[in-house]
């Protein structure tokens, strides 16, 4: 028999999840996948595939499915959103500990709190941070003149769009806001990536 999973709640997927069915799960991952991406876009990696971090977001979004319990108060969203955000945190983490090397060099685009109030730019930029106060003092250096570069390197309108971008806007709506067509959207958007591939 086949299950409309549209049809049911969060809380009701979950305990078919816990019963072993695996469409369940993979309707879920679909659900929610959209949280990694819009994680995913905070930061900028130096040297990589953003498919290493979205497949970090992944395993943080099944473990949010196998951990998350209904009777604690917080709805599976920002339960997942918490999950998701600490396993990209930790992905970069173990990076910075030579474990995965394409991940060494990030630079976060901007902080952004979640409901629980921490800061994650932030704390991914101070995990990046040797104790060396010189290393410190160059690695913000280095940081501050490569942000700048691409704020240079961009037009004006590829500017607002990356902001819009990065603040999870969809084409449309940054289209609409600017006055512009989503295909003027999506052209400046791969003229962003080609510049910031150089």
């Amino acid at each position: 028999m086949r299950v409309d999973y549209d049809k049911l709640t969060d809380n009701e997927i979950i305990e078919l999840i816990s019963d072993k069915d695996d469409a369940a799960m993979e309707f879920m991952m679909k659900k929610y996948g959209g949280i990694v991406k819009k994680e995913i876009r905070t930061v900028y990696i130096i040297g990589a595939e953003t498919e290493d971090l979205t497949q970090e977001g992944m395993i943080g979004l099944f473990k949010a499915i196998r951990d998350y319990e209904p009777d604690k108060g917080a709805a599976f969203s920002t339960f997942a959103t918490l999950c998701i955000r600490r396993q990209i945190k930790t992905a970069i983490s173990a990076s910075n500990r030579k474990k995965h090397i394409p991940l060494n060099s990030y630079i976060s685009i901007y902080a952004e709190s979640d409901e629980y109030g921490s800061v994650l730019a932030d704390d991914l930029e101070a995990e990046t941070k040797e104790s060396n106060p010189e290393e410190m003092i160059i690695a913000k250096e280095q940081q501050s003149v490569l942000i700048n570069r691409i704020k240079s390197e961009l037009s004006p309108l590829e500017n607002k769009v990356l902001g819009m971008f990065l603040d999870g806007m969809s084409y449309a709506d940054i289209a609409l806001k600017l006055n512009k067509t989503p295909k003027s959207i999506d052209n400046a958007l791969q003229r962003i990536r080609n510049k910031l591939s150089k």
